[in-house]
């Protein structure tokens, strides 16, 4: 009697949706460093917000520990990575269906030079990184007084 693997039609749909999806997202992303995008397992979902002093990043990484991502900001390109750990599934379950990805992930954004690179911050709570980039201050003009001798 030959054994034979058993996939369910869920799980077809949800390896062709990741792919799908892969395609997709290397298509669009702007600016994507194609080496390490390529190695991530998946890519969360950012808003990115404008203020007029600031700029406000929120990416969706529920499960994954704000400890463990790994930010940094180089010539202007920040990069967010990090991994979601994979879950080990008991021994008695009979069958299962997974949406949420795991393993490793990847995000880079482009930052315009009115940033103030140095007061970056990034804080994490409920699943969700915030990360907040203040911009420069703008040159006021200011008077100048003439002296007289």
């Amino acid at each position: 009697m030959a054994l034979a693997r058993y996939e369910s039609s869920w799980d077809a749909l949800n390896h062709l949706h990741r792919q799908i999806n892969r395609i997709f997202d290397s298509q669009t992303a702007a600016n994507a460093d194609v080496g390490s995008s390529a190695t991530a397992d998946w890519i969360p979902s950012a808003d990115i917000l404008e203020y007029a002093d600031r700029f406000v990043l929120k990416l969706d990484v529920p499960g994954v520990n704000a400890s463990a991502i790994d930010i940094t900001l180089d010539q202007g390109v920040l990069t967010i990575s990090g991994e979601r750990p994979a879950e080990v599934a008991s021994a008695d379950v009979e069958r299962s269906r997974r949406e949420r990805p795991q393993g490793r992930f990847h995000r880079r954004f482009t930052l315009p030079d009115t940033v103030d690179a140095a007061a970056v911050r990034a804080t994490g709570r409920d699943g969700i990184l915030e990360v907040t980039i203040p911009k420069q201050a703008k040159a006021q003009p200011r008077r100048i007084e003439v002296a007289t001798n």
